[in-house]
């Protein structure tokens, strides 16, 4: 006599079929925000590249965007960079989620006097902890022509402490990021600093 029949094992894609619909709305989602975030990127640097032409072209505050409390100031080369990036008027957080700034109180690039710039260390001035003395930046501003600089030195400062050079008969160029630039939390109080004059000046 034989004893009453087992149920038959439950296959993997009978025990765990139901993970499927979780995980395939998960793999739409982590898509549809990258293409999101490639798109609003494309999107922002044809935004920016237009509003530097009409800068080029006159305009004397052109915003990229109805909405912008920013207008394109200048723009950047450098080697290992993304050839000829806008810089915006400004440093805050909302300029520099789009483009590097030119911070305020600091004066126009390629005039007499020092300018700084800032940009994310992971994105726009990934590129900094790769420059060294002697290399050459490229900075052109709205009606003018470019204006090549040589990188003088690099250094890592505490911002709390540090203090920028005051030059007052010459161009001087700082491009300012956040440090460790491998950094997995971002914040601190470091920062990598280049300084550049314009090339053949000594310093």
């Amino acid at each position: 006599m034989t004893g009453p029949r087992r149920p038959a094992a439950r296959s993997w894609r009978t025990r765990f079929g139901w993970l499927a619909l979780p995980l395939l709305a998960l793999g739409i989602w982590q898509a549809s925000t990258g293409l999101y975030l490639f798109g609003k990127a494309w999107l922002g640097q044809r935004l920016l590249d237009t509003a530097w032409d009409r800068a080029v072209a006159g305009d004397a505050s052109p915003r990229p965007w109805p909405w912008a409390d920013t207008w394109p100031v200048a723009r950047l080369s450098a080697p290992g960079g993304q050839d000829g990036m806008v810089v915006l008027a400004g440093a805050s957080g909302s300029t520099l989620a789009w483009a590097p700034g030119l911070l305020d109180g600091t004066g126009p690039v390629n005039a007499p006097g020092l300018s700084v710039i800032s940009a994310h260390r992971d994105t726009h001035f990934r590129f900094l902890g790769g420059l060294e003395p002697g290399d050459a930046l490229t900075v052109e501003a709205p009606g003018q022509t470019a204006q090549t600089y040589t990188v003088l030195t690099t250094e890592i400062v505490d911002h709390r402490t540090a203090r920028l050079p005051d030059p007052a008969d010459t161009p001087w160029l700082t491009l300012v990021t956040c440090y460790p630039l491998d950094a997995v939390v971002p914040g601190g109080p470091l920062r990598y600093v280049v300084h550049a004059t314009p090339a053949g000046y000594g310093g």
